[in-house]
């Protein structure tokens, strides 16, 4: 039996300009000397097991994303998943694929689709959401491209307010919204035990 493909699409950045990009790079961007523990890495693969393939593209310049950038690399990418699949999306990512399935007619319908604390405009503390990643006003499509669409937000969120949540239930009422009390802000966390659950879900006949 195939194995269920996850599409998985990382967060990122995007600026206004070049100086603000620079200055980021100098000044904000995070430094770790250790490797950094997330719940999308070696956690969400060996929760999974065998039954499913993760594959975690290095999504064109995240830390200065431009959507055409990331829709190319994404594309090249759908013909070669097994026709079980499921996407997720996390942070700029979410959106990415919130705008992708809103405006594009997927050739094999997706399973499920995940976005987890994804912005849904450009009312983010501190930072822009530029890049080409604005959403049209019908979202409609994207229940097309997918048997089911679920949402995760967290209220002690710092990037995404929780704000966003009730945007997209306004466009997207038949979706499914889930939100948490604690994620460490925006799902910062080493486990996430209740999507490995939903994905399983997914994943049955």
């Amino acid at each position: 039996m195939a194995k269920t493909d996850i599409l998985f699409i990382h967060g990122g950045m995007t600026f206004k300009t070049q100086a603000d990009y620079l200055e980021y790079l100098s000044k904000f961007k995070s430094i770790y000397l250790e490797e950094k523990v997330t719940w999308s890495g070696k956690y969400l693969s060996d929760s999974l097991g065998n039954k499913f393939r993760v594959i975690r593209p290095n999504m064109p310049l995240k830390d200065n994303a431009k959507y055409e950038d990331w829709k190319i690399f994404f594309e090249r990418h759908l013909p070669l998943l097994n026709k079980n699949y499921i996407l997720i999306g996390n942070s700029l990512g979410g959106i990415f694929l919130a705008k992708y399935l809103s405006e594009n007619k997927l050739k094999n319908k997706a399973k499920a689709v995940y976005m987890i604390a994804p912005p849904f405009d450009n009312t983010l503390s501190g930072e822009d959401l530029v890049g080409g990643f604005k959403l049209k006003s019908n979202l409609s499509l994207i229940h097309k491209n997918s048997d089911k669409i679920i949402f995760m937000f967290s209220t002690d969120d710092d990037c995404v307010p929780i704000s966003h949540a009730e945007k997209y239930r306004k466009k997207l009422p038949e979706s499914e919204i889930n939100i948490y009390k604690n994620k460490k802000g925006h799902f910062q966390v080493s486990t996430f035990p209740e999507i490995v659950k939903l994905l399983k879900e997914d994943a049955k006949p």
